[in-house]
């Protein structure tokens, strides 16, 4: 306690992890401690220490908790955090997450493979297939490959090769995450919290991480800085009514008045239908700004063939975007040649602006150096025809132009299944 008292990013103080998920008991017994016992340690002492040595943050005995009501309901929906592992674990679809209304959801996650240079770094080429010997040894959740490899087949084609597997697998974690996060973030004040598992790792794994352990940002780090927002939108669609309802929350302590803009394309990016309105959000509040009815359209173009871009403006900065379809990627009818342009322009210090284009929409579109590593303020983005993207990058060594144009690569979602 005070080690770590005087830290900046301590938000709680949390007695254990999941001893409450069925490790304690009326009595001792070989696999738990007593109840009594339990409240000696984790109800008296630690709290009183921690009063007595930082005084000012809050002590929460495990997690999961329930402050209220039958302590052995470790998840209860109406109180206190809980560990959701349904999905992953329990092997249930994305979908499930949207039955779901916690209060604090302090733990949930998706694995996926680190990306190909990482992997790399552990293995030689023989060993480079998701069921080798190595690639299983880096694997500490017994079935953990085979949950991705499942979960990948439901949402997305089989990837052509092993790199395209990390790829996918990649891709794959941020949606899982994604879909969790903007559906509790809708819910507020219902649901007022989410951490997913894991931030890192310390070795090089499969794993939960958003980053892996040579500090390369997953997709889903990309994807949470867009999820995670102060200012989300999201489209939560309805396939049997044909509608997508748009939400805004915002996190801000003050409300915003916004300009909403939304183009309905067929999935080669040909623009079908758009359209804008002004909205507003209040503060610290989520709601349902407005309702996409495109039952018709739908009709016409087949849930195969529709594409749905939001994008929120304050002013004439955009604040906000969001891409919602009715199939699932495998089955959305995207041009296999998407004839993405990139320029490439020196900017301040050793950074670079990559501006991506597109002649029809590129899904999950993202960048690689070849042998350098980089930080980029965005990666993963979907393009569409018409809306170029920026992406400021900064290598981790001083590279010249002509240097990182050499190196530089650009793929987007039908590299990883391209025949």
């Amino acid at each position: 306690i005070k080690r770590l008292r005087h830290h900046a990013c301590l938000a709680l103080w949390c007695g254990n992890n999941e001893l409450e998920e069925g490790l304690v008991d009326e009595t001792w017994t070989d696999i738990a401690m007593s109840w009594a016992d339990y409240g000696r340690l984790f109800d008296e002492l630690l709290p009183a220490l921690v009063k007595q040595h930082d005084g000012v943050t809050v002590y929460w005995p495990s997690s999961p908790h329930s402050p209220t009501g039958d302590r052995n309901d470790w998840n209860n929906p109406n109180c206190g955090d809980a560990h959701l592992w349904d999905v992953w674990h329990g092997s249930k679809p994305f979908e499930w997450y949207r039955t779901c209304g916690h209060r604090f959801n302090s733990e949930f996650g998706f694995q996926s493979f680190p990306e190909p240079k990482t992997v790399r770094s552990f293995t030689v080429g023989e060993d480079r297939n998701v069921t080798s010997y190595v690639m299983e040894q880096h694997q500490r959740n017994g079935t953990g490959n085979s949950k991705i490899m499942n979960y990948m087949l439901d949402w997305f084609r089989m990837p052509t090769g092993f790199d395209e597997t990390l790829w996918t697998s990649q891709i794959l974690q941020g949606m899982a995450i994604k879909y969790s996060c903007e559906h509790w973030r809708r819910s507020m004040p219902r649901g007022m919290g989410t951490l997913y598992w894991q931030l890192n790792d310390c070795w090089p794994v499969v794993s939960w991480s958003s980053i892996d352990s040579l500090h390369r940002w997953k997709a889903l780090h990309y994807m949470a800085k867009k999820f995670y927002a102060p200012l989300l939108v999201s489209g939560l669609e309805d396939r049997g009514k044909g509608t997508v309802e748009v939400h805004l929350t915002n996190d801000g302590l003050t409300a915003c008045d916004l300009t909403l803009k939304w183009f309905v394309t067929d999935a080669r990016g040909g623009l079908v239908e758009k359209g804008s309105r002004k909205v507003r959000t209040p503060k610290n509040a989520s709601r349902k700004v407005y309702t996409l009815r495109l039952k018709k359209l739908i009709a016409e173009q087949t849930e195969r063939n529709c594409i749905v871009w939001l994008e929120v403006y304050d002013r004439r900065r955009l604040v906000g975007e969001n891409m919602v379809t009715f199939a699932r990627p495998k089955h959305l009818e995207l041009s296999a040649r998407p004839k993405i342009s990139v320029s490439v322009a020196a900017g301040k210090g050793n950074r670079f602006v990559v501006t991506l284009s597109c002649k029809a929409s590129a899904l999950w579109t993202w960048i690689e150096l070849r042998s350098t590593d980089f930080r980029a303020d965005d990666n993963f983005v979907h393009l569409r025809p018409g809306a170029p993207r920026t992406l400021n990058v900064t290598p981790a060594k001083p590279l010249t132009v002509k240097q990182f144009k050499s190196q530089l690569t650009v793929k987007s979602l039908v590299d990883l299944s391209r025949g």
